[in-house]
């Protein structure tokens, strides 16, 4: 019940115009006491994931894409990997996708994407995705209107064709404040440890703060679809973030009716000597 709670409260409904500022940040109220509440959860749920996956992987059937995207310091590094902590690595890839290579810049901008799409029993994680190519082209200025204007549409037919295929699409947006951001962002600066997270070109990202949260209100608005939907989660508190994505995820998982392959020989007439 947690789960489509969750599920629900965060879901973007298609065409539906969501104002960021309008969002919370902290949580769903959801929970009756969630500090206290949601540690204990939310193992439950690292291992409830982890028995899906192992299901998942053994039937080798379906196909689970979960996209997660946010502001700077939005927490998708630490999300994903406390959520996959306890999951077997040779059935989850992660993919991580930074500024595009001269390589992969000859190409159209869904080629790098494709090669990371998951196979028959996998789960692929993008940490960024397409759709810098959109928000990040968008407020930095990489390219005219006339070329990210259509990329919208060309996304949607993508995911489609995905879903079509046989792909569960979980598109995630981990919420977080200004304030918090600069918190996050001054941590770095104050620990020698994570000078290296840091990089000037952040500053010059935040004060286009304004400007991202249109370009993703905009990309909700027009690519949230019932095959592929779009969730925004409340993440300045990391053990919410955790807690709600979990959900997310375990819920879409027990509606894909997993179960172990079965066998077409009877294990009661083998002895091993």
């Amino acid at each position: 019940m947690l789960g489509e709670n969750f599920t629900r409260r965060c879901l973007v409904k298609p065409g539906k115009r969501v104002r960021l500022a309008d969002c919370s940040t902290t949580t769903l109220g959801i929970l009756g006491e969630p500090k206290e509440e949601a540690p204990p959860l939310f193992q439950e749920l690292r291992d409830k994931l982890a028995s899906q996956q192992r299901v998942f992987y053994a039937q080798g059937e379906k196909k689970l894409l979960i996209v997660v995207q946010a502001m700077d310091t939005g927490g998708k590094d630490g999300c994903v990997r406390k959520l996959f902590s306890r999951v077997d690595p040779q059935g989850v890839r992660v993919t991580p996708f930074k500024a595009p290579s001269a390589r992969e810049l000859s190409h159209d901008f869904l080629w790098r994407v494709h090669q990371g799409v998951p196979a028959k029993g996998e789960i692929a994680v993008f940490n960024r995705s397409h759709y810098e190519d959109i928000i990040a082209v968008r407020v930095k200025n990489l390219a005219p209107q006339e070329v990210w204007e259509k990329r919208y549409q060309h996304i949607v037919n993508f995911e489609q064709m995905l879903t079509d295929e046989g792909t569960t699409i979980l598109k995630i947006f981990l919420h977080i404040s200004k304030d918090e951001q600069r918190k996050r962002l001054q941590s770095r600066l104050d620990r020698p440890e994570k000078h290296w997270k840091f990089c000037p070109e952040d500053l010059a990202d935040r004060a286009r703060w304004d400007d991202f949260e249109t370009a993703y209100e905009d990309v909700f608005e027009k690519t949230s679809t019932e095959d592929a939907p779009w969730f925004i989660v409340p993440a300045d508190h990391k053990w919410y973030r955790d807690m709600a994505v979990s959900q997310i995820v375990t819920h879409a998982m027990d509606k894909m009716g997993l179960e172990y392959p079965k066998v077409t020989w009877d294990p009661s007439q083998i002895v091993v000597e």
